[in-house]
């Protein structure tokens, strides 16, 4: 997203909208030559439940306050990954000596409960904050606004010419405020956008990125819980300060005004413009869509309260053995930053990020561990790189993909932890983007070892492949893999596994209640973590670097990246 320096700028902006991974698919072992190198027995028993959960303890605790960006909650977490590091005995990661790389941010606040008015001549409706609509400005400055800004309904936002798809039809919507519908189009033809896994073009991000694309003055979007993959109460979450990195322009190319609106007032709002929401809803997954003018206007000032801060990506380095290949990476990711106080639920105003993502960072501390208790290191260097403002749109890790420590060219793979595995072992493993790349060999064979399948993303209309740190290093080329939990659980009954990712999402995602469970079994984590220590070992020795799939997206740019 955005960063305050000017000289450094944001090529993800420019994002190419087809950017979507490849259809899920069972990848051959066969058709790639894995090293069959043994993990060191000391490495394994290096990672176990006691110390992952210790180090979840304390990076969930309230005294964490959540672990914000900015916040005496990051001092506080950045102390302890950095003196954690420091004990092992790991290289600071940065070049300039230090465990840290700056991530230069603004927080932006808005004031007060401002209330979003809908005019249709004499005839208004007001939408109270946070219970009907949440909204905020990425704009560098002390207020945005909209002013009777005409509504327009675009249905999905979306341009798409390998589908030839246009839902603006070259329509002039410069100045207006539109209303988008979240996630793809449902269509039954499954070769159309991504049939049940939800595209880039499906993602929030991209909304927003195309009501800059067409100088909208706002884009507003329909909260529906099932398209979104999760309920509204997530989005009530981001009227606390929000983070962002910066443009030159101070992100004044953006629309002013970005938000949702929930889905019993998008309906009563297309009423008061004497529509039907669900009728334009079906027109909308139409090719034959065009934007339809709502005879609506929108009004609402935000006034901001604006700090920046230099937040902090917290990197640690094993050197590899090797010295030809020592200056070669495999980079392993997780993101340590959660939402710190904010609103209460259910009379808790902490959000702890338990599992999302103290049991990340404590798995990266349980990787770092592992590699460090090795005898001898692999080829390699590795680096353990814990980043900040995952939660804010990726930023910690968008600032490492496009100003890296370490170039990308010479950055083999990218291993990404975000929520590890807190209900008991699997007898398989979730991989977000089955089949994009020669890092699933690895898995499956390190798999196949534990007695072990992967499977695809188990609810691809989600989106994961866009939500996690691991996007910014394929965006940028290098092979990256996201694993989540699997869901078949040994000796558990066979909708278990679905049953807790439900109850996960409906309770405790991105709310207070993300805390430390008393039936938490973390031995399925140290199965998974003892996988990802097995993949990254053996790339960090193999023969060769991993490649893409063919015909994947971000192959090109890893080819063009590796040009001698």
């Amino acid at each position: 997203m955005l960063r305050p320096t000017a000289r450094l700028l944001l090529p993800f902006l420019a994002l190419a909208a087809a950017c979507q991974p490849a259809a899920d698919k069972t990848p051959a072992v066969a058709g790639t030559t894995i090293n069959a190198d043994v993990v060191p027995a000391e490495a394994i028993a290096a990672i176990d439940t006691a110390t992952l959960m210790n180090n979840i303890r304390v990076l969930a605790a309230d005294s964490l306050m959540g672990r914000q960006p900015g916040s005496a909650g990051e001092d506080k977490t950045v102390a302890y990954l950095e003196g954690q590091f420091k004990a092992m005995g790991l290289k600071p990661g940065n070049t300039d000596g230090t465990y840290i790389q700056k991530v230069p941010l603004v927080g932006i606040t808005v004031k007060n409960a401002p209330t979003l008015t809908f005019a249709k001549g004499a005839t208004t409706k007001q939408l109270k904050w946070r219970t009907d609509y949440v909204a905020w400005t990425k704009h560098v400055a002390p207020s945005a606004s909209l002013d009777k800004s005409e509504l327009v309904f675009v249905g999905y936002g979306t341009e798409a010419p390998e589908y030839k798809w246009d839902d603006y039809k070259g329509v002039d919507v410069a100045g207006k405020t539109l209303v988008m519908l979240v996630n793809d189009p449902p269509l039954a033809d499954t070769t159309q956008f991504g049939g049940n896994r939800m595209t880039y073009y499906g993602r929030w991000t991209y909304k927003y990125e195309q009501g800059m694309k067409h100088k909208a003055a706002g884009v507003l979007l329909v909260h529906q819980t099932e398209r979104a993959g999760y309920p509204f109460a997530v989005v009530q979450g981001k009227t606390a300060e929000q983070f962002d990195l910066v443009t030159p322009d101070k992100n004044m190319s953006r629309a002013s005004v970005e938000g949702w609106i929930s889905l019993d007032q998008a309906k009563a709002l297309f009423t008061m413009a004497g529509q039907n929401f669900d009728s334009l809803q079906a027109k909308a997954a139409t090719p034959a869509f065009t934007p339809v003018p709502l005879g609506v206007t929108a009004s609402v000032k935000l006034d901001n309260t604006l700090r920046t801060i230099d937040s902090r990506n917290v990197v640690a380095k094993l050197e590899g053995s090797d010295a030809a290949l020592k200056d070669e990476y495999v980079v392993y990711t997780a993101h340590w930053d959660h939402f710190g106080v904010g609103e209460k639920v259910n009379g808790d105003s902490i959000y702890n990020g338990a599992a999302d993502n103290a049991s990340g960072t404590a798995g990266l501390l349980a990787m770092a561990k592992a590699y460090v208790a090795m005898k001898t290191p692999p080829k390699r260097s590795i680096l353990f790189l814990s980043v900040t403002a995952e939660e804010q749109g990726l930023l910690g890790s968008q600032y490492y993909a496009v100003t890296p420590i370490y170039p990308l060219a010479k950055t083999v793979a990218n291993i990404n932890m975000d929520v590890l595995d807190t209900w008991g072992p699997t007898s398989d493993l979730t991989v977000i983007g089955l089949g994009n790349s020669e890092l699933d060999d690895y898995a499956s064979a390190a798999a196949a070892e534990q007695k072990r399948t992967l499977r695809p993303d188990a609810e691809p209309e989600k989106g994961f492949y866009y939500r996690s740190d691991h996007f910014n290093f394929a965006k940028q080329g290098v092979p990256a893999f996201d694993p989540e939990p699997g869901i078949t659980f040994i000796g558990k009954p066979a909708d278990y596994g679905k049953q807790k990712r439900d109850e996960y999402t409906a309770k405790d995602y991105h709310q207070p209640q993300d805390e430390i469970k008393p039936t938490w079994d973390m031995t399925g984590a140290v199965q998974d973590l003892d996988l990802f220590l097995t993949m990254g070992y053996r790339v960090a020795n193999a023969s060769k670097f991993p490649e893409w799939r063919a015909g994947n997206e971000f192959r090109a740019a890893r080819e063009k990246q590796l040009k001698p």
